[in-house]
Order: C-alpha cells, then sequence, then structure tokens
C-alpha cells in the first residue's frame, strides 16, 4: 500500500484500505502478499461508486495490480489450467465488448461477462501446448509446429497473456485447437465487474453464484436498465458496502467534457443553461464542438446518440442514402448492432459458440461482406478479443414511418442485427468512441416532456450519459442535418491484430 499511495487520493486510499480488508477477510492479504486457500461461507460484495473522472478505473487497475502481485492468477476466458485447492484468482469483467476493450487499452486483462461463462474445450494435442504457456506444462512437441513458432507462441504470451492469441500467433487458426465451447459449471473466485450501472438483477445474481467475493464498479449518475426504475443493483447495499469517490480527479490539462458532463449536478441548471455552456466551451476549447449538422463520415464507426427510436430510424435511413446505399443488400463497412441470437435449442453450442466470441446482444459489429453460403456474413466484432467471424445473419433495416423493417437478406435462423450508424443512449451504456456526436434536439425534446428517473430530470442523465462516452471530442448537434460523405465507407481500418482467429467455420 506505501508504494501505491501516492496515486490514491484520500477517497480512494480509504476505499483501497476497505477493500484490503475485505480481501483480507476473504484469505487475500494485499499488504503481506499471502494467500490462503478459498473458505467456504456466505460471499461478500463491495461497490465502488463515483462519476466520470473519480478515478473508478484507476482504483481497478490498482487493485488488479496489487492481486496479480500477491499471486492471484488471472482468468480471462481463454484457457484455464487444472484447479488447485490452494488456487485463488480474480476474473475483471465488463458487460460488452466494448467496454471491456476500453480496460485492455488501459492495461486491465478484461473481457466480457459472456466470455467468462463459457470455457473453451481444447483439441488434448493443444491443450498441452496452453498447459505450457500458463506455465504448468513442460514444452511440448506438437506435431506441424516448428520450434520458431513455438518461440513466437510464448513470447505473445508472456507479453499479452492469451491463449488464442499467441496460438495465432503460431500460425494456427481457432478451428485447429477449440472444438468448442461449454457453459461454466464450476464457481471462481474473485470477481472485479466495471460498468456496474449496467446490470439488472439477472445478471447480477448469475454472477453472485459464480463469484464468491464481488466487487462492482459504477457510476450512479448513469441510466438504469430498463424496467428497474431508476436503480442499480448497487443501490441495494448496505452503506458499509458501498465506497463512495467523491473527488474529480482532472487530467493535466483538464477534460473539458468532464466540466460539462459535471455541470449537470447543478439543480438550477436548464437545459438552455446548459446548451449556454457547451457553446462557451467549444469557443475555447476544439475537443467540444457545436455543430449544426451530423457528419456523416464519424458515423460509420461511433454512431449518432439519440433518445427517441424515431429518431434513431431517421438518422439512420439518411447515412444509408448519403453513401448510397442499395436496398437490397448492405456496404461493407456498414455498422451494426446485434440485437441477438436466433437459435433452437438443438443449435445451442453455435449459440454459445458465437456469444463466447463476442457476438452477444448489444455487440457493435462492422459488415464485411457476405460469408460463403447463402445468408451468412462476415464480420468484425468491436472490441472482441478474436473480432473476426462469419455467422448465419438476419440483418432488419428499419425504415421511417414503417410498422415492419425491410430484410435485404436472411439466413432461416441466426444473428440478427440491426442498423448501427445512430443508437440510443441507453444502449451506448458500457461504450466509448474518441469522437462522439449528440443529437441535441433530442435532449431538448427530454427536457420538455418535464420526466425524471429516479428524482433527476431525464434530461440530465440523458445528456450525462451521452457526453461521458465521448474519450477525445464532443460534437453536440444542433439541427436535423447531415453532412456528405467525404469518402466511400470501406474496412481499411479494420486489419485484423495478430490474435485474429480468423473466420469461424460456416454451417447450416
Amino acid at each position: 500500500m506505501n508504494a501505491l499511495a501516492p496515486t490514491l487520493s484520500p477517497d480512494q486510499a480509504e476505499a483501497w484500505d476497505s477493500l484490503a480488508d475485505a480481501f483480507g477477510a476473504a484469505g487475500i492479504d494485499l499488504l503481506s502478499s499471502e494467500l490462503h486457500p478459498p473458505q467456504p461461507g456466505k460471499g461478500r460484495v463491495m461497490a465502488v461508486i463515483g462519476k466520470a473522472g473519480s478515478g473508478k478505473t484507476l482504483l481497478l487497475s490498482q487493485i488488479t495490480k496489487a492481486l496479480r502481485d500477491a499471486g492471484v492468477e488471472v482468468v480471462s476466458g481463454d484457457y484455464e489450467g487444472r484447479k488447485r485447492k490452494e488456487r485463488r484468482s480474480v476474473a475483471i469483467l465488463a458487460p460488452t465488448n466494448k467496454a471491456a476493450f476500453v480496460l485492455r487499452m488501459r492495461g486491465v486483462p478484461a473481457t466480457t461477462i459472456h466470455r467468462i461463462l463459457y470455457t473453451p474445450v481444447y483439441d488434448p494435442e493443444y491443450e498441452k501446448l496452453a498447459e505450457w504457456l500458463a506455465g504448468t506444462g513442460d514444452r511440448p512437441v506438437v506435431e506441424g509446429m516448428t520450434d520458431a513458432a513455438l518461440d513466437r507462441a510464448k513470447a505473445f504470451y508472456d507479453q499479452n497473456a492469451s491463449i488464442p492469441g499467441a496460438l495465432a500467433a503460431a500460425g494456427l487458426r481457432g478451428s485447429d485447437f477449440i472444438r468448442g465451447w461449454k457453459r461454466r459449471e464450476d464457481s471462481l473466485d474473485v470477481g472485479l465487474i466495471d460498468e456496474a450501472s449496467m446490470l439488472d438483477e439477472k445478471q447480477f445474481e448469475d454472477l453472485r453464484e459464480i463469484f464468491p467475493m464481488l466487487v462492482l464498479f459504477g457510476d450512479p449518475a448513469q441510466l438504469a436498465p430498463v424496467g428497474q426504475s431508476g436503480e442499480m443493483v448497487f443501490d441495494k447495499l448496505a452503506p458499509s458496502q458501498r465506497l463512495i469517490l467523491n473527488r474529480i480527479h482532472r487530467q493535466a490539462d483538464d477534460s473539458p467534457i468532464l466540466d460539462l458532463a459535471h455541470a449537470l449536478s447543478d439543480e438550477s441548471l436548464s437545459f438552455e443553461g446548459f446548451e449556454s455552456q457547451i457553446r462557451a466551451a467549444a469557443r475555447r476549447d476544439d475537443r467540444v464542438v457545436w455543430s449544426e449538422r451530423v457528419e456523416s463520415d464519424l458515423m460509420a464507426r461511433s454512431p449518432v446518440l439519440v433518445w427517441r427510436n424515431a429518431t434513431r430510424i431517421r438518422l439512420i435511413h439518411a447515412f444509408r442514402a448519403a453513401y448510397g446505399a442499395p436496398g437490397d443488400a448492405l456496404l461493407p463497412g456498414e455498422p451494426l448492432i446485434c440485437d441477438g441470437i436466433e437459435l433452437p435449442l438443438k443449435h445451442r453450442k453455435k449459440r454459445i459458440d458465437l456469444e463466447a466470441r463476442g457476438l452477444i446482444k448489444g455487440a457493435q459489429v462492422v459488415y464485411l461482406g457476405p460469408g460463403r453460403k447463402p445468408g451468412f456474413s462476415r464480420l468484425h466484432v468491436i472490441g472482441a478479443e478474436d473480432p473476426r467471424l462469419s455467422a448465419a445473419s438476419i440483418v432488419k433495416i428499419e425504415l421511417p414511418d414503417e410498422e415492419e423493417p425491410f430484410i435485404p437478406f436472411a439466413a432461416r435462423m441466426g444473428a440478427t442485427f440491426l442498423h448501427g450508424a445512430a443508437v440510443t443512449i441507453h444502449k451506448s451504456q458500457g461504450s466509448q468512441w474518441p469522437d462522439v456526436q449528440v443529437f441535441g434536439p433530442d435532449i431538448s425534446a427530454a427536457a420538455w416532456s418535464n420526466r425524471t428517473e429516479a428524482g433527476i430530470p431525464l434530461w440530465k442523465r440523458l445528456a450525462y450519459v451521452a457526453i461521458t462516452r465521448a474519450q477525445e471530442r464532443l460534437f453536440w448537434v444542433t439541427k436535423s442535418r447531415l453532412a456528405r460523405p467525404t469518402a466511400q465507407l470501406g474496412t481499411d481500418d479494420l486489419d485484423a491484430p495478430v490474435a485474429d482467429l480468423t473466420l469461424a467455420a460456416e454451417e447450416e
């Protein structure tokens, strides 16, 4: 703790001490780096709660580092060695691919909740290779793999701690070593859950069944899951379980976006007053843009954030028209949102395979082109650890003033998709993009509605969530206009990383 103290503010240090006590009671002593076997008994839940900029991610990363330094193993969802009685493990999870990706970019080895619920079934020959990479077995002799390939795999694993990534670096495809996926039956140990404001009661209970020790990290100012009356799962915890971070830590160069987000806590602030603050921020800092039109170039990779569904559909229609997209096909590079997977029970294994690879409801996807079989699509799942796959697809293009969506093509069953050039602010939670466009007229409509959520004006919650999705630049759009694109849609920006497992096998 002494080595970490200079990086922590007083409220972070207090939260750290409370968490260290909880871990100590569970047999993990962070101060002396001593581990004791997990003991049966009632599980424990803690929550670290704070608004954007309060240092939740810093605390999460420091806790992760301290656990690893103490000898606690990280469970990545890629591969798990044989379980030992004295083994202590931690999984860092997020509800969405994009949220997990944001953490990984900050050095935190996170994966999705779905990915940890399912575990890969390895070919026995490559199981030995995985054991060697994980440090629990001898260097194997694998038919068809040279010593140089084994060395590449080891070098990749030592840097990234990913079994599939290491095997891909050695020139193997996922179908070479992963036979399938199975739902987890055994429990784990410690779970650190980011973006906990997105959890519903069912997900929370599922996590409690798997993790005896659960720490939630969440923002109380975000929008609660639909159907929960504005409550987050951590709202019901006892005061002793809720660790509040009140101080807002500014970046070295300050953040005008965070300034605007925290201005929303002023009870006397009106919507007109808030827009005045945005206009003033735009005059003095180019990280805030007062825009009279939507930039179509940005919509291909970061959707316009809206409140009303009708606005979302109109913007998508305008986007496709601007790029000359035909009504009966998708252009490579068009963004999609996974709306679920429709497969019968007998194809449960295929569903698990798709979900484990990142194709979960709400996943942001880019269409790469048609698959080898009718109804299949080649896809790039944004933020997934193994982003490229091929899946039977049902694509729905919603049209203004039409009750039924147009379906340009569809497999008999498979993954269903909506267009992703615009999304509702509710569905944007857990994601961040370098540049974010917020459709101001929709926030204005919410303000005029006088609706509230958990005692807070709805427009303020919507505005807070929307603008905190921006990592670098915020575009506040004031009019229903769309700028013409400056280039054609493409996929060159989506070059698959070394860890890409190539296309999943296309099966009926």
